[in-house]
């Protein structure tokens, strides 16, 4: 079989960096291939020269179904019928759902109408293929991020693809989304179309993958059969060494204090109803459940985002009500969105900048102005404690790998020394290594005194960080594990359950 796709001697440069080195790379007609790599391993940049975005250094040679490739743009891959969902979703916030389902559609056929009932028909024909149901008219600036993962891929699914490559498609998606996604791509798969799968998540690259291929600092690793990996051989090779994972050992009991945070019967309409949990100084409580469980409104309702209707909330032992971010964070709370590209960092700016927008006026000195040396010394300690690599605190954040962002999001809300802390899916879209170091940086802060709230998709994640693991389901708390008790297939079971 000829394959599809074929890339040989790719190499590429930016002033001095070397981004890949004499890649080799083929994808067969219907193969699903997985690439994997540590952020900077050079995935982005291979994904960006198939696509035509980016050429390669002279001496490379493309091929697109047996026909070799020059100077080849976007819109050249497109008509050959390649497609990419990069990370950012590349979406339209002020369009509708429909709206930029269709997009591609409606562009490509040069029709100076638009016609409503067409743009309807597009989107729910894509999204029947990947059996999700979205709000048509809804702007998707106005949804959740999860179901503007899901948009995207909608969108890539209403044209002739032949070739279809995902950049983290599922970082955002729960498990019964992640089941229907990689149906869609074991379908697709039947009718020849190839998929370049890339993701973080190694149970799903071994789970989908016929080959994985794997990069590090620019350079090919090897491409291999998926039946012959596992978890911890996949590491060693992204990482060129092994990384070991030590089980939590949560400090001394905390229930033997009192609660820094407890919820009773709080209830939102439409979001969540009669939550009810403590959570103990120096203690990681984790928060899990579907799409639409209501995890991240609850958290929203807590740090001052959203008021609740009716129940009550203890700070320290005191009620409180929150009305405003900023009344939360002077209370001793913070927050880290799951949303860090928008809603937690201010990208174009620099490093410095980010990590001391939380506490600017703690740095002013006897006349109400910045205090530069108390500004570098502040900056200077967040960046040592949690082992920010950056070339320079003025870099703007923008040029860091995820995991490095994440950290900066992490020492934003650190420096201000809260007594509670809210991370909202910590380790989305972040490598292996960076994952296991922010897990690092959460235990520690625990073994501190600091009380984590921690909510994420991944069941073994808070399993494995956690003291105890909640678990929502259309916005009740549906149940209660003790983390060291408890197994993946035990939470799952629950979840699978009241699912039914």
């Amino acid at each position: 079989m000829e394959p599809f796709l074929s890339l040989s001697n790719v190499s590429k440069h930016y002033a001095g960096v070397t981004a890949l080195k004499q890649v080799d790379f083929e994808i067969n007609p219907g193969e699903i291939h997985c690439l994997v790599g540590e952020n900077g391993s050079g995935k982005s940049t291979l994904i960006k020269i198939i696509s035509g975005t980016v050429h390669p250094d002279p001496g490379a040679e493309i091929k697109i179904a047996g026909e070799v490739v020059h100077g080849a743009q976007a819109i050249d891959a497109i008509h050959k019928g390649i497609q990419i969902i990069y990370q950012d979703l590349s979406l339209f916030p002020n369009l509708t759902v429909a709206e930029n389902i269709a997009l591609s559609q409606v562009v490509a056929s040069r029709s100076h109408v638009v016609r409503w009932k067409t743009l309807d028909r597009i989107a729910r024909e894509a999204m029947a293929r990947i059996k999700v149901h979205l709000p048509l008219d809804a702007l998707v600036g106005e949804i959740s991020l999860a179901e503007q993962q899901l948009v995207a891929i909608c969108r890539a699914f209403t044209s002739d693809v032949r070739l279809l490559i995902m950049d983290e498609p599922t970082a955002s998606l729960t498990r019964k989304e992640v089941d229907a996604l990689l149906s869609v791509v074991q379908e697709m798969q039947a009718r020849d179309i190839a998929t370049i799968f890339v993701s973080h998540k190694l149970d799903e690259v071994l789970r989908v993958a016929d080959r994985v291929t794997v990069l590090r600092d620019g350079h090919k690793v090897g491409t291999y059969p998926s039946g012959e990996l596992n978890d911890e051989k996949l590491t060693q090779l992204m990482t060129g060494k092994t990384v070991t994972y030590v089980p939590y050992t949560p400090p001394q009991s905390p229930e033997t204090q009192e609660p820094v945070l407890e919820v009773r019967d709080l209830s939102k309409r439409g979001y969540f109803k009669n939550v009810s949990f403590q959570l103990y100084p120096g203690e990681i409580v984790g928060l899990t459940g579907l799409l639409g469980s209501g995890r991240t409104e609850l958290a929203l309702a807590l740090f001052g985002v959203h008021q609740p209707d009716s129940g009550e909330t203890l700070f320290k032992g005191r009620p409180v009500r929150f009305r405003s971010i900023l009344e939360a964070m002077r209370n001793g709370l913070g927050y880290v969105p799951e949303d860090r590209l928008t809603q937690g960092l201010v990208m174009n700016q620099a490093v410095g900048k980010n990590i001391t927008l939380t506490i600017l006026d703690s740095l002013r000195n006897s006349a109400k102005l910045l205090d530069p040396r108390k500004v570098q010394e502040s900056i200077q300690r967040w960046v040592k404690d949690l082992a920010i690599k950056v070339p320079s605190v003025e870099s703007p954040v923008q040029t860091l790998s995820g995991g490095n962002q994440q950290r900066v999001v992490l020492a934003k809300w650190i420096a201000t020394n809260p007594k509670v802390l809210i991370l909202d899916g910590p380790t989305i879209g972040i490598d292996i290594a960076a994952k296991f170091a922010i897990h690092e940086i959460i235990r520690e802060l625990a073994h501190r005194g600091l009380a984590i709230l921690l909510i994420s998709d991944e069941i073994p994640e808070v399993l494995q960080n956690t003291n105890r693991l909640l678990v929502m389901h259309k916005g009740y708390v549906a149940g209660e594990f003790v983390s060291s008790q408890t197994s993946v297939k035990d939470v799952q079971e629950l979840i699978d359950h009241q699912d039914q």
